[in-house]
């Protein structure tokens, strides 16, 4: 056969074809697979896995709820897509699902280790916490590693601290433990609370927050340095979205948000000592179940969160209805006489007229506070104007602008509050000195109170995480309705 006929029977393209041929082949040169960042924009969706805590994520009654989620949020709402979040059983499910790569990435208190960082890529730092080693009050405090030597230790299964506890055995051959698939962090510290396990290791953040519940679990000492919480993404995927989230951190990092979360979940978690925190339970026990449908009631009035308005009530009496100070404010919600007269209150010793006053003086006072500033920030400027005035708080907020900080912000306005105690600072102001400590005290007070009336309200609580009335021994240390309260928080006994 010819040349002439191979041509013409089709065996050899002809010039057109062989130019389409040669587009396509370009053509799909130039294009590649979408970048995992690209897949999520076009989805408009970004798959979170974590895990359930006080201050990783939960549901509070008006939604989603902690320290993790708000970051997860923010990040969402960067990349202007949907946020969804599925809760892992347990740190194993949620380190295998980012191993399988079934979620963009795992935001549930995950601290760096070498492990885990060869096993996935990871995000900057956005928090740093200590692991510590926890014991029961009352029992003999171990100091260092040998301590712990034929001693039941528990840890969480696949947790940070195993791979902590694996380093130290290589010097200590003798160190056990033991590691729990079925208990968190909640029910190790319930267990050393009881003295069903001798120790446990737990994050510095962990144990602040869980401490109200268990006081008698506390530290004994740090198991190791330092670590960072980060964000573990799939070592499959590219590293686009690992690099939007480091470029995501540093803005938040550098326009204080992070810091202000921090603030918002942590800031105030030293509130609460040993004989504070076990006598706020026994009086949740006791006390509070005589005022709560009042407490709700009159929240509901002036839409106000009930458990809020109930740690106010914790923070001026104690729940005491018959309270008095030396200055004469009295009853459950220590209303003045003149703060009783406006607001309508004839008898401040009625702990439901009580109630009620508190309730509407406060939500006078919120009312005021400017609508620019967002809540958590709002309500604990209110609070503080509740303790010691609107115009105190006012002129700490003008101190605060003064100084190039936001005056909007709570976190900023704490720091200028109690220099109104000093001559150079109050002189520059309208309202001039004021016990400028006392406010920031009573709104860290009210906020750690809040914090455990609504961890306490969670469905955990009959399931027997939180610290029943039966876990600590008989409570005795019982004053009388009628007793002083004194005028400063400095001067409160230790026992109330």
């Amino acid at each position: 056969m010819s040349d002439k006929n191979v041509l013409r029977s089709g065996f050899m393209p002809s010039a057109l074809s062989l130019m389409v041929f040669m587009f396509t082949i370009f053509s799909l040169a130039g294009c590649s697979r979408p970048t995992t960042l690209e897949k999520i924009e076009q989805e408009h969706v970004l798959h979170v896995i974590t895990r359930n805590g006080p201050a990783i994520y939960f549901e509070d009654k008006d939604g989603p709820a902690g320290f993790d989620y708000e970051i997860s949020k923010l990040f969402a709402e960067e990349l202007g897509v949907e946020l969804r979040l599925r809760v892992a059983d347990n740190l194993g499910e949620l380190l295998s699902v980012i191993d399988q790569g079934y979620a963009h990435f795992a935001a549930g208190g995950l601290a760096a280790t070498e492990g885990r960082n060869a096993r996935f890529e990871y995000s900057s730092p956005y928090l740093e916490i200590t692991p510590k080693v926890v014991y029961r009050l009352g029992t003999s405090r171990p100091k260092e590693l040998t301590d712990l030597v034929g001693k039941r230790l528990v840890v969480v299964a696949d947790s940070h601290h195993i791979d902590l506890l694996k380093q130290l055995k290589q010097d200590f051959i003798d160190l056990t433990w033991e590691e729990s698939e079925e208990l968190e962090t909640s029910d190790l510290l319930k267990q050393v609370s009881e003295g069903l396990i001798d120790y446990a290791i737990v994050d510095s953040t962990d144990l602040a927050i869980h401490q109200a519940y268990y006081p008698k679990a506390v530290a004994a000492f740090s198991l190791s340095k330092p670590l960072n919480f980060v964000w573990y993404f799939p070592a499959s995927e590219d590293d686009s979205l690992t690099q939007k989230a480091t470029l995501f951190f540093e803005k938040i990092k550098n326009d204080g948000t992070l810091l202000q979360l921090k603030e918002r979940y942590y800031g105030h978690l030293n509130q609460l000592n040993y004989v504070g925190a076990r006598t706020f339970i026994h009086h949740i026990n006791k006390r509070l179940s005589r005022y709560e449908e009042t407490f709700k009631a009159e929240a509901d009035n002036y839409e106000l969160d009930w458990r809020l308005l109930a740690a106010i009530g914790y923070q001026e009496s104690h729940w005491r209805p018959n309270a008095t100070s030396p200055t004469g404010v009295r009853g459950l919600m220590m209303l003045t006489r003149v703060t009783a007269k406006e607001l309508g209150i004839k008898n401040r010793l009625d702990p439901s007229a009580s109630i009620k006053g508190g309730a509407k003086y406060f939500a006078k006072i919120r009312a005021r506070i400017p609508d620019r500033i967002k809540e958590p920030d709002r309500t604990w400027m209110a609070l503080a104007s509740y303790n010691v005035g609107f115009g105190h708080v006012e002129d700490a907020r003008i101190l605060a602008q003064k100084d190039g900080k936001d005056p909007d912000q709570w976190l900023h306005v704490k720091e200028y509050l109690p220099l109104l105690q000093k001559k150079k600072w109050y002189k520059q102001t309208r309202h001039g000195y004021a016990r400028g400590s006392e406010p920031v005290v009573y709104v860290q007070n009210i906020r750690r109170y809040y914090d455990v009336l609504t961890w306490m309200k969670q469905p955990q609580v009959d399931e027997g995480i939180i610290a029943s009335k039966s876990s600590e021994e008989p409570y005795s240390e019982e004053p009388s309705d009628n007793y002083m309260f004194p005028d400063t928080l400095q001067d409160m006994p230790p026992t109330l």
